[in-house]
């Protein structure tokens, strides 16, 4: 039985695909991580070269374990070990993959995609340059417009992901933003993506639980 909780998440993630379908977006919504997988898998070929963003979401639902079991070629700029010359070549290799997976600070029930990014190359990516771009994303993740997305973004992703990375940033320390002007900082681009960029394909595919920060 569908819990009123349940059902109430179930009817914004209708609003937003809507929303995202209407805004030429390819959006599709699942109830599990097995069919999210499936669907991902379905357009991976051998030799796929395959940019992942910095995101928890792509990494916590095991698409990377099922990458390396596959022939394809992971752009992977969070791998152990890289250099920060080796990061950076990553970085740009993504821009011209031939998939991009990546998640979405912010989504809006209107069908707009929200980010920030301290490097920039995620947004770039997201928008031109892959020949297919997925973006990935839970219920969590959801907001009213995009004000209420960029409120979500420095009250809880940014001071969140700055905890995570062991930052010295003023919101790793007091859990909200302080617009600080460090060398550190990591909120520095922002892009509103409001209709799908004329020459990038882009799916988002929303799951029905909650996915990272």
């Amino acid at each position: 039985m569908v819990t009123p909780k349940e059902w109430l998440v179930e009817k914004m993630i209708e609003r937003t695909v809507k929303a995202l379908s209407s805004n030429y977006f390819d959006a599709v919504s699942f109830m599990d991580r097995e069919s999210l997988r499936a669907a991902v898998l379905k357009h991976i070929a051998p030799g796929l070269k395959i940019g992942i963003g910095g995101s928890m979401s792509v990494r916590g639902i095991g698409l990377l374990e099922k990458f390396n079991e596959l022939d394809v070629e992971l752009l992977d700029h969070w791998k152990e070990g890289l250099s920060k010359e080796q990061t950076n070549s990553i970085r740009l290799s993504q821009l011209t993959c031939d998939l991009f997976l990546s998640s979405a600070n912010a989504i809006t029930e209107k069908g707009d995609i929200v980010n920030i990014d301290g490097f920039g190359n995620r947004i770039n990516a997201m928008t031109f340059g892959p020949k297919k771009v997925i973006i990935i994303a839970g219920y969590n993740k959801i907001v009213p417009d995009i004000n209420a997305a960029l409120d979500r973004i420095k009250r809880t992703a940014a001071p969140l992901n700055a905890k995570r990375l062991n930052l010295a940033l003023p919101c790793a320390e007091t859990g909200y933003c302080h617009d600080c002007k460090v060398d550190t900082r990591i909120c520095r681009v922002t892009s509103i993506i409001q209709r799908r960029p004329s020459g990038t394909d882009v799916s988002v595919y929303l799951i029905n639980e909650e996915l990272g920060l």
